[in-house]
């Protein structure tokens, strides 16, 4: 009984913070502290806190499923790594224009630019050429891509609340009642005259939530073969992202062509095709 108040008392609070924030009462801060040249962000610590909580989860279920954990700490490791480097490129590749004039902000991560995209299709890729050729592995690609697939939401929703307090990933003007007041400082060109703007950071938070509650149940109760928790992962978390970048004012574009739009298209196929294999596979 007492937890369950002290829940609802903690959940008032946010709701009341979260009000005066989006109504341009209270205005954040994206540093918790800053001592010299050096500043910890709140962005830094919800991605942090995003994996830490993904990785802790997913061990549980590993164990489960028999998976050497030592081997999926390495296995994650380099998925994090690579993951990390593989969100910058994406960003990179899609502003050319920028960084060939200025090939030194490359390697400046802090200063913003990474692509959720790119780093969970390098982590795709990580998983994959890990289980395949580290030898004497206790788990197939695609129980480890499932086990990642499950659990990544979970991160990814955390992570989100990194861009509320940078005041970025949001978009159009709205007058909804769930609209949020953006300083004029970083509100983009062409947008400087409006002050509310749509929350997408909480669409997509919201939405990768669910997307984790539906893929973890699903592994647990209806999952026949390994790879059908990663293809319907493929398939539901690109929909929301096609959805969601349409409000968006910060897309990459390739041409004519939001990138993130183009590349969920395709995992969307890639996933459905994948799931129909591996669901009537029953050997």
């Amino acid at each position: 009984m007492l937890k369950a108040i002290l829940v609802v008392i903690f959940l008032l609070l946010i709701s009341l913070f979260l009000i005066q924030v989006f109504q341009g009462k209270l205005i954040l801060s994206n540093a918790i502290f800053k001592v010299g040249k050096f500043e910890l962000r709140y962005y830094s610590i919800f991605i942090l806190t995003g994996i830490a909580l993904s990785y802790y989860l997913a061990r549980k279920r590993a164990k489960k499923e028999q998976i050497v954990v030592d081997q999926l700490d390495e296995l994650i490791f380099y998925a994090v790594i690579f993951g990390i480097v593989g969100a910058r490129l994406f960003y990179v590749i899609f502003n050319l224009r920028y960084y060939t004039k200025n090939p030194i902000e490359i390697f400046m991560v802090w200063h913003g630019g990474l692509a959720i995209q790119g780093a969970v299709l390098f982590a795709i890729v990580t998983c994959v050429v890990y289980a395949r050729y580290r030898k004497g592995v206790s788990f197939t690609t695609f129980q480890v891509l499932d086990l990642g697939a499950a659990y990544l939401p979970l991160g990814q929703a955390i992570g989100r609340w990194g861009n509320f307090f940078n005041y970025e990933a949001f978009g159009g003007p709205t007058n909804l009642p769930w609209k949020m007041y953006v300083p004029l400082r970083f509100r983009p060109v062409g947008y400087l005259q409006y002050e509310y703007f749509h929350p997408t950071f909480l669409y997509e938070s919201i939405w990768d939530l669910l997307i984790f509650f539906l893929l973890t149940r699903y592994m647990s109760k209806n999952r026949k073969n390994f790879g059908e928790v990663f293809a319907l992962y493929l398939c539901f978390y690109s929909l929301g992202r096609i959805c969601i970048e349409r409000l968006r004012l910060d897309s990459l574009y390739l041409g004519n062509l939001r990138s993130a739009q183009l590349f969920s298209a395709i995992m969307i196929a890639v996933g459905f095709v994948l799931f129909v294999q591996r669901r009537g596979d029953l050997n």
